[in-house]
């Protein structure tokens, strides 16, 4: 069974794609399950000038700065020697279920299943932008439904705001259906590149379908490109905001596509659900305090020795205000 960096074995294969192969493996230092992306090897004679390795670990570090109940973990990075090369990959949590394109596989989900899922994903996305990360792959093979919701996968291709693909004369990273039309047109990723996706993705789950008819890839692009989505078929009970927010963030001007926040917040409102957003884009910041408390300011000078000799006598200092039994 093969073994990255001393720890990661790897136990399966689970899924692989046109950048990376995801394993199921196992971390032998803390005991636990994780999910193991390693890039193709045929992916770094793509990349041009830019280094395999170094675009990983960029893309594993932004990842790795969100914490939120929607998106997967990031643990690690790491490479691994291969042949004449490292092959770099990334320590992720495993997370267990089906994807949403296993469920939209059996037509369109009922529109409070729906609007619920496309909700905690842009709460997801409303934390990365707030981080300045962008994802670029928002599609329903990156969404794991599981019994605490919906968890957005693969940051994997994720990068800061506005940085330009690894190779701009390659082909732009994504998924056809789900990038937005800017992005065909050579223009980096942003939020709202990804609010575009998210537009996609709240459209197929409401109507089963993409918002276009296309018989080829080539025809999809010049679709997204050049004409209007098909207007969203009815759907009772489904409230109007709604279909006016996916409408809006498949507008082909990606200034007038709303935020991941206010996505996330009418879409939760109009199914009574809970999401996790950001306070830092609700300017709630908390005050710093201008000056230490006493109690503060003698934790911060107390010693930080972790022995001390046996017949040293401890003295401990209790908060003011709290008193031992």
């Amino acid at each position: 069974m093969r073994t990255l960096g001393g720890r990661y074995q790897l136990v399966q294969r689970i899924g692989i794609g046109g950048m990376s192969e995801v394993w199921r493996g196992h971390d032998r230092v803390l005991d636990r399950p994780v999910a193991v992306k390693i890039m193709a090897p045929a992916v770094e004679g793509t990349l041009g000038d830019v280094n395999g390795v170094e675009l990983v670990r960029t893309e594993a570090r932004s990842a790795a700065r969100l914490a939120h109940p929607n998106v997967a973990g990031v643990h690690d990075f790491g490479t691994s020697p291969a042949p004449g090369r490292e092959v770099p990959y990334i320590v992720m949590e495993l997370v267990e279920g089906q994807t949403l394109m296993e469920h939209l596989a059996g037509g369109r989900l009922d529109w409070r299943i729906a609007v619920r899922i496309c909700a905690e994903v842009a709460a997801a996305l409303a934390a990365a932008h707030a981080e300045q990360v962008v994802h670029r792959d928002v599609k329903p093979a990156n969404i794991m439904l599981t019994p605490s919701g919906a968890k957005v996968l693969d940051f994997g291709i994720a990068a800061s705001t506005g940085t330009p693909d690894p190779d701009p004369d390659g082909p732009v990273m994504g998924t056809p259906a789900y990038v937005a039309p800017e992005r065909f047109e050579g223009l980096p990723a942003t939020p709202a590149s990804d609010m575009y996706s998210l537009g996609v993705l709240l459209y197929h789950c409401l109507s089963g379908r993409l918002p276009w008819n296309a018989e080829s890839g080539t025809a999809l692009v010049y679709a997204q490109r050049y004409r209007d989505p098909d207007p969203l078929p009815p759907v009772d009970g489904l409230a109007t905001e709604v279909v006016d927010l996916c409408s809006r963030c498949l507008h082909k001007d990606p200034a007038e596509r709303p935020t991941a926040l206010v996505a996330a917040l009418l879409l939760a409102e109009a199914v009574d659900a809970r999401v996790y957003v950001p306070l830092a884009d609700l300017g709630t910041r908390m005050p710093r305090p201008s000056t230490l408390s006493p109690w503060d300011e003698r934790a911060a000078q107390a010693s930080t020795d972790m022995a001390l000799p046996v017949d040293q006598e401890t003295i401990v200092q209790e908060r003011p205000g709290r008193h031992r039994a």
